[in-house]
């Protein structure tokens, strides 16, 4: 029996007992990881060089390359919930924007959809459609937003008890859609781009509700001196902090699925193939 927004797994004994004795928050694990991302920022400057109309930004290119790995590496697009295992049924990248650039300003969350024959120019479009109708209105916050603004004014009683309520009713799949199909904690990887801001990658808990399993922060992007074939050169790098369950994959998985979105970064070309066509990666070696 599965879910509206995932199938169950069937897993072996060993994670059967394993997440019973461990929570999502109790499961996390921490990878941080320099990428170099010279191809990819030399790639994208020529590009927007000949459509300054159509710009993509790095953060277009680091939700398709993060889209993109999830297709190829599917145990990145599991979950747990109420001790069983599940696959996602879509691949869905997550976000909050702020409605104006000011530190007092409301966030919304912002969920996007990636199809399997999306590409970078879908993705795009697709985040600033979603930004632009944030920025326009603040009455456009959708369900979850909405809920979270009227939950905030009642008593802190009342607060726990329905919180105690929603969780239970996620737990059983019983929550209406509107408050989780643009919720933060049902999407497959949350990722923030602290870099925009000149802040570095960091590290953000995950949480008991809702479903994600992921959270991906990526830090400025900056000079680094390297050798390569014996001559040093200078390269540009982008810090990666990665939050996960480790329940979902094990750590072999994971590493080897950090060369899926390097090697998306050293051939930027691949950004405008459909998210869910294969890598095919030089080798095998981690």
């Amino acid at each position: 029996m599965g879910r509206r927004d995932g199938t169950k797994v069937k897993i072996d004994a060993m994670h059967k007992l394993q997440i019973r004795f461990n929570s999502r928050c109790q499961g996390e694990c921490y990878v941080n990881q320099k990428i170099d991302v010279t191809n990819l920022v030399k790639y994208l400057e020529k590009y927007n060089k000949k459509n300054p109309e159509d710009k993509i930004t790095y953060f277009h290119a680091f939700s398709t390359a993060i889209a993109k790995t999830v297709y190829n590496r599917p145990y990145l697009n599991r979950f747990i919930i109420n001790k069983d295992y599940y696959d996602r049924n879509e691949v869905s990248i997550a976000f909050a924007a702020k409605v104006k650039f000011e530190d007092k300003s409301d966030e919304i969350m912002s969920v996007i959809r990636i199809d399997e024959k999306d590409n970078v120019l879908n993705v795009r479009e697709k985040i600033l459609s979603r930004v632009n109708r944030i920025r326009k209105t603040n009455d456009d916050l959708g369900g979850t937003d909405n809920t979270m603004k009227f939950l905030a004014k009642l008593p802190k009683p009342i607060i726990t008890f329905l919180v105690w309520v929603i969780k239970k009713l996620d737990n059983h799949d019983l929550l209406p859609r509107s408050l989780t199909e643009d919720s933060l904690f049902h999407s497959t990887v949350l990722i923030s781009n602290v870099g925009s801001i000149g802040g570095p990658a960091l590290y953000h808990h995950l949480t008991e509700f809702g479903t994600n399993s992921i959270i991906m922060t990526m830090g400025k992007i900056y000079d680094e001196e390297r050798v390569t074939d014996g001559k040093k050169e200078t390269r540009k790098m982008c810090d990666f902090g990665v939050t996960l369950d480790e329940r979902i994959a094990d750590g072999f998985y994971f590493i080897k699925s950090l060369r899926y979105l390097e090697e998306v970064f050293n051939k930027p070309e691949l950004l405008f193939d459909e998210a869910s066509k294969k890598i095919e990666l030089n080798d095998e070696k981690i």
